[in-house]
């Protein structure tokens, strides 16, 4: 029998709809096409199942079920009322509304939110009586619905996740501003891991990058650990299916090689423990309380992955001190070592002292944050590209290598698009930088006169002309006679001066210009190739019935245990 597929939309944090995209895919997933800080695809009920229970940077799953043009919110009560909402539900269940503008036509989401719910609730009552409606309960309705209107476009949804998927159940304390589960599975599969080679957090904090690799590295589903999902409250849901789904751990592996994480709080290490317990990692997970200073020896070639203090929600007395240990640390200790931090302020990224092969765009809750890869190696850069290696780069930035821009030819949409990959501007290009500092226009003009390069062809031969004529007007009446009067020469001394003396004269005084812009000199490299190996497959046995927050049979030991 043909399942029936239908589109979905996985959403996302910014800069990871690539990873996700890819997460689809081996699941099985068609037409698979990311956007921004979502990725739609298409798929069938057992799809859904799996990308709510394995998709790592996903924060939720959903379902359309009707798209309109509304132009007012009359319109969209009317179209919303149209559709049969008895499919879905029925007056004993609660429903709850989520609601996503990006309209001048709708200006307030709640009020949208309200539209909507009347044209649902409406629905029921002409179908059924005045009494007979849904109720609207905020928190584990039944069913929730998801709005999304750009422009006068609008996708109502059914989201299948229920709470968010960074909600993965194994969290029970947490440090302050910790991060978030699904952005630091991205980070780690950003960096390339797998569980091949060693893992360090040397500020593990409440040990969610931790928790994370452990979770990658073994092949763990993050699904396990919730619940429950919303798709389970429909009239559709298949129970023996997700069941199925749910309780195959076929894929389920020992990883080789150990995660060591530490961090100077005693109070930070007593929370990280509490959850590597509850997800049941710890047998995975070294674990121990040590300052960053007092690292001195690691693992061989592993990966770094860490999310320091910012200066912002979290701080230490002296920020700048810290990263530059950070940099110390990375170039006497790390050594061979592909390390990522995710950070806030450039600032405290120049103290690292190490110039990055990667800076990748993320936003940490509302904060622009960047996360940036550094390749340590051993020697200096030239023994390291004559061994063959090269630096790791991004693809735009291979494509940009050799190119010369010309600033004096480029329009200002072209200046515009060329300054955001170099750091500078905002989405429109004008709009101040407020994370780097300074306005766009200013930076553009003081780009173009400290980078205005030398006339060539045409232009240079037209500037000697014009000076060699000013020469000639500003010398004229020294050796010509005024009209109407005879000069006497024999008496006047001789003066020492030719064109050709004064030319050379005045370009060797000419002030000196800048021939090459810099920003199209930036080095660009290749990539490390990261260390890979299959990892052996020993199936664990879990039964989702008999699974148990905290079941000891399922948990290690660390090294506080």
């Amino acid at each position: 029998m043909e399942t029936e597929t239908y589109e979905m939309v996985a959403k996302t944090f910014q800069g990871l709809e690539d990873v996700l995209a890819d997460e689809l895919r081996a699941l099985g997933a068609q037409n698979v096409t990311p956007g921004r800080r979502m990725v739609a695809f298409e798929g069938d009920k057992e799809l859904m199942y799996r990308a709510n229970l394995s998709c790592r940077t996903a924060l939720r799953i959903l379902k359309p079920i009707v798209k309109f043009t509304a132009g007012d919110p009359d319109t969209l009560y009317e179209m919303t009322k149209e559709y049969d909402w008895s499919t879905l539900l029925s007056p004993d269940k609660t429903f709850s509304i989520d609601s996503v503008v990006n309209s001048e036509l709708f200006n307030h989401s709640r009020y949208v939110t309200y539209r909507v719910k009347d044209g649902i609730v409406d629905f029921f009552k002409d179908r059924y009586g005045a009494d007979k409606r849904p109720g609207v309960r905020l928190q584990d309705a039944d069913v929730m619905i998801n709005v999304h209107i750009d422009g006068n476009r609008v996708t109502l949804s059914l989201d299948s996740s229920g709470e968010s998927l960074h909600k993965r159940g194994y969290r029970v304390a947490q440090t302050e501003a910790p991060i978030n589960e699904v952005l630091a599975a991205g980070i780690l599969m950003k960096a390339g891991y797998d569980g091949s080679c060693p893992l360090v957090d040397p500020m593990c904090g409440s040990g969610t990058f931790l928790i994370e690799a452990a979770l990658i590295a073994a092949n763990i589903n993050p699904g396990v650990y919730r619940r429950n999902f919303a798709f389970e409250q429909w009239k559709d849901f298949d129970e023996e299916l997700f069941e199925s789904l749910y309780n195959d751990d076929s894929n389920e592996r020992d990883p080789e090689f150990k995660i060591y994480g530490a961090d100077i709080s005693p109070k930070a290490i007593a929370i990280a423990e509490k959850n590597i317990k509850q997800a049941g990692v710890g047998k995975y997970i070294d674990l121990e309380i040590k300052p960053l200073s007092k690292w001195e020896e690691t693992p061989a070639d592993g990966i770094l992955v860490t999310n320091p203090p910012y200066g912002e929600r979290i701080s230490v007395d002296d920020m700048d001190g810290l990263y530059e240990m950070i940099g110390n640390k990375l170039k006497k200790v790390f050594k061979g070592y592909h390390a990522w931090i995710i950070g806030y302020q450039d600032d405290y990224f120049k103290k690292i002292g190490l110039a990055p092969s990667q800076k990748l765009p993320m936003l940490n809750g509302s904060l622009e944050c960047e996360l940036r890869e550094y390749v340590i190696f051993e020697g200096d850069y030239k023994s390291f590209r004559r061994e063959g290696n090269t630096l790791h780069t991004r693809q735009e930035d291979r494509e940009e290598r050799g190119k010369k821009k010309d600033f004096r030819r480029m329009s200002d949409e072209e200046w515009r698009s060329t300054a955001r990959k170099k750091g500078f501007g905002g989405k429109d290009g004008d709009r101040e930088d407020k994370r780097r500092g300074g306005d766009f226009k200013k930076k553009r003009s003081a780009l173009e006169e400290k980078y205005k390069a030398k006339p060539v062809g045409k232009a240079r031969r037209q500037e000697r002309e014009e000076r060699e004529s000013r020469f000639r007007d500003e010398h004229r009446k020294e050796f010509r006679p005024e009209r109407g009067r005879k000069k006497d020469f024999r008496n006047e001394p001789r003066k020492e001066f030719t064109r050709d003396n004064n030319r050379n004269s005045t370009r060797d005084n000419a002030p000196e210009t800048v021939s090459e812009n810099p920003l199209a000199v930036r080095r660009n490299e290749k990539a490390l190739k990261m260390i890979q190996g299959k990892q052996p497959s020993i199936p664990v046995m879990r039964s989702r019935k008999g699974w148990k927050r905290g079941d000891e049979g399922n948990t290690g030991n660390t090294t506080n245990e």
